[in-house]
């Protein structure tokens, strides 16, 4: 069955809980094969998928259409779908709009949002619509520009301070996970410590109750830059340039296809055709 909201609740402070991103059916029913708990379908799609320079671009039909495809494929873990940007800024009536055709229109079980306590009525609001919502706190992606680029946030005591309120406000607010992005390890272990919600780091160390990170960065899709949070589990980029290069030889030396991956027909038939 797949997993419920009280099942990974019940895991905080016991099992840390696993999360990665996933764009696709192939690749989830890969993770739920693995046993991964939860799958993001992030507006990250925007940067690994369709090759935006930042997730401003993505839009409500882009989460829905990768998203749908990623519910088909997980059966056991819980999905949760990030609201990009614009979805939800403008007003409360915009935020539970979009998140509601997010749900009805993919069958996830929850989504996500970026922002603290200035978003906590789009969190209530959503919440009280019915759907679970994951908040974002720490580096938001979205607010790049505003925070002057991919910074560690956190760090001075003002900012701790707010990012310690917008823990307790987006809790308050109903949300049952907070994502911790870029945030000093003992920061993110004091938010866990102090919320009932569940914490979900993603370059936050490893006192958070989770763990989350883009796929293609742990399995080293890319031969680009790689964040300082990131561990490569794999190094994919080269095993598939190499299988690349070796196709591209094999077709242009007809070495493929060989005959192991040929039709035959009986000789007597072609000559009958000249």
């Amino acid at each position: 069955m797949r997993k419920s909201i009280f099942d990974l609740l019940e895991r905080k402070g016991k099992q840390p809980i696993s999360m990665l991103t996933a764009y696709d059916y192939h690749t989830a029913c890969t993770m739920d094969e693995a046993g991964i708990d939860m799958i993001l379908v992030g507006d990250s799609l925007g940067n690994v998928m369709l090759g935006y320079e930042n997730t401003l671009a993505v839009t409500v039909e882009d989460m829905i259409h990768h998203g749908a495809a990623v519910v088909r494929g997980a059966k056991q873990a819980m999905v949760v779908i990030d609201m990009p940007f614009m979805s939800y800024q403008a007003s409360v009536e915009d935020a539970v709009r979009n998140a509601g055709r997010i749900m009805k229109e993919t069958n996830c079980q929850a989504v996500k949002l970026e922002g603290g306590a200035e978003y906590a009525d789009r969190i209530r609001a959503i919440v009280n619509a019915g759907i679970p919502v994951v908040a974002h706190i720490g580096l938001t992606p979205q607010s790049v520009n505003a925070l002057g680029g991919f910074k560690v946030q956190g760090k001075s005591l003002e900012q701790a301070q707010k990012l310690l309120a917008d823990a307790k406000a987006v809790e308050e607010a109903g949300a049952f996970a907070i994502t911790l992005e870029c945030v000093p390890a003992e920061l993110a272990k004091l938010v866990t410590e102090r919320s009932g919600a569940l914490t979900i780091g993603i370059g936050g160390g490893n006192g958070c109750d989770g763990q989350v990170l883009v796929y293609q960065d742990m399995l080293g899709y890319t031969n680009g830059f790689t964040p300082k949070f990131v561990k490569k589990y794999a190094d994919l980029h080269s095993v598939m340039l190499e299988a690349f290069k070796q196709y591209k030889h094999d077709v242009e030396t007809r070495e493929f296809p060989s005959k192991e991956q040929t039709f035959a027909i009986n000789e007597e038939v072609i000559e009958k055709l000249y």
